[in-house]
């Protein structure tokens, strides 16, 4: 999975979030024999097997999913995949990661990124401890703390996103008709592409808008990684819709414009 930024997303393959696993994320101390939270034994476009895939774009066969019946009612928000992917392989099946398939994950659209977001996913992973590892006081002190510190710390950042100034706008079409309705709701003339490459970009601040009446997902995604950097953000207009949508930021909600 990418961003809407283009960026790969490190939690499209994860390793099993053990309580040392998951005490190494929090804390970002590196502990001899034990994994990383996310999976690095296999590359970002490698097929490989791994123990945690994400809920956003993931695959099951109906029988299976059935048969360990399903995502786990108990987790309110965050942390069902993780319990599904676990139970796959506690079953004696196994995972795996098609880096050679890419899908566009906007991030942030279930919750805002602050101080209650982090309570309910930690809170999720107390869930997971309690179901699938022995009960363990020290362990349930060691995460409550942790909910609790980063919960602190997160309530004090500032989560409003300051949208970005577009200097030029790029609209990667052949329809002149869509350039100009969009040239009226941005309130800035548009220069319209058929393909855009790296050199056309410069140094100014452009975003990119991509007319899959022109071209499919799989090339509107190819693109997005193509010519990602700092400068360039990315909107996609559906094919036969008169909106534009897309997130310029990893973990902040998105937007629609409709024109």
């Amino acid at each position: 999975m990418i961003d809407g930024t283009g960026n790969f997303l490190p939690e499209s393959k994860r390793n099993i979030p053990s309580p040392l696993t998951s005490f190494r994320r929090l804390f970002g101390i590196k502990l001899s024999k034990v994994k990383n939270y996310y999976a690095d034994h296999v590359s970002e476009t490698e097929v490989g097997d791994v123990d945690i895939l994400v809920g956003a774009f993931f695959v099951v066969k109906r029988e299976l999913y059935r048969s360990i019946n399903g995502f786990d009612e108990d987790y309110f928000m965050y942390g069902e995949d993780i319990d599904l992917s676990y139970k796959i392989k506690k079953n004696g099946y196994q995972n795996y990661y098609l880096g050679n398939l890419v899908s566009v994950h906007y991030k942030g659209e279930s919750t805002d990124r602050n101080a209650k977001y982090v309570r309910r996913f930690y809170g999720a992973m107390r869930v997971f401890y309690r179901k699938h590892f022995k009960s363990n006081v020290v362990l349930d002190f060691m995460v409550s703390t942790a909910i609790r510190i980063i919960s602190l710390v997160q309530s004090l950042r500032n989560f409003d996103k300051e949208k970005r100034k577009i200097d030029q706008y790029y609209l990667v079409s052949s329809d002149m008709g869509l350039c100009e309705d969009l040239s009226k709701i941005l309130d800035k003339n548009i220069e319209i592409y058929r393909t855009v490459n790296q050199e056309d970009l410069g140094d100014q601040n452009i975003e990119i808008i991509f007319d899959n009446n022109c071209m499919t997902f799989g090339e509107i995604i190819e693109q997005m990684q193509f010519l990602k950097r700092n400068t360039v953000t990315f909107k996609i207009r559906p094919k036969n819709c008169n909106y534009i949508l897309g997130s310029d930021f990893k973990d902040g909600k998105g937007e629609i414009k409709i024109f």
